[in-house]
């Protein structure tokens, strides 16, 4: 696994245009793939998650849209547009180990398997967030695959339910429209409303602006169990739901906004 460098971005000759949209919900969850008692979730919506959640929109199936989103092929920038904030709910599970399972309509033609809920419930501490809100700006390489976004977004209709992490926080996507992307604003110094890549030692600090960092999946790959991440990305973010200051850093113009792409 590597890490997503950005040193001086520069966009693919095609990207020209975007298509934004903002996923929010009542709560969200995106399991941090260290393991832990408690189930963290990213404070950001990782790239791969909103890779996922695209293609669940178009009808992708489940491995079948990795390279729709490579390197080269694709640009998404994140920005929050609500406070960041998150509780531990406890939840009682069922396993989906394979042993746990078990079979409906196994002498049929069709058979498929389900958590049996005869075995006992596991506990475990959940860590949400509460009403989490994000501006997705998005760009494919794809023409087909951008057009039938397009309109999708245009009519509101989706595939599969859209969610935010876990299949039972049901999200509501807000579309924005079609947007040129442009070049800037430029200066030693910039602020800009998205999360950055790789931006740490930019950092501008200024009065009552929190800043963190988080390092989330960027890309995906198929391998033989399935899939593997194959790069990471560090973001800096407001967990405010604010702007960022920053030096050294060569943003986009969408919308009126300022935003740096993956």
């Amino acid at each position: 696994m590597t890490e997503y460098t950005s040193s001086t971005p520069g966009l693919p000759d095609s990207a020209e245009t975007c298509l934004s949209f903002t996923i929010s919900g009542p709560w969200g969850h995106f399991r941090r793939i260290e393991g832990n008692i408690v189930k963290q979730t990213y404070r950001v919506i990782p790239r791969t998650t909103v890779a996922g959640l695209i293609a669940a929109m178009l009808g992708i199936e489940r491995d079948g849209y990795y390279d729709l989103f490579a390197p080269g092929e694709s640009l998404v920038a994140i920005e929050p547009t609500s406070k960041l904030r998150t509780m531990k709910l406890p939840m009682n599970t069922l396993s989906t180990a394979d042993e746990h399972l078990a079979s409906l309509n196994p002498r049929g033609k069709l058979s498929i398997k389900l958590p049996d809920p005869s075995k006992p419930r596991q506990q475990h501490n959940y860590e949400v967030l509460v009403e989490p809100a994000y501006r997705i700006d998005v760009w494919l390489s794809d023409d087909e695959r951008y057009e039938q976004l397009r309109s999708l977004l245009e009519s509101g209709e989706s595939y599969y339910v859209p969610s935010l992490g876990l299949s039972e926080y049901l999200a509501t996507i807000d579309y924005h429209g079609q947007f040129p992307i442009e070049s800037g604003p430029d200066g030693e110094t910039v602020t800009v409303d998205s999360t950055v890549p790789e931006a740490v030692d930019s950092i501008v600090p200024e009065p009552d602006t929190r800043y963190q960092v988080e390092q989330t999946p960027a890309f995906m790959e198929r391998d033989k169990g399935g899939r593997t991440t194959k790069a990471f990305v560090s973001y800096v973010y407001n967990p405010d739901g604010g702007s960022l200051r920053l030096a050294d850093v060569s943003p986009q113009t969408v919308d009126d906004r300022s935003v740096v792409f993956t």
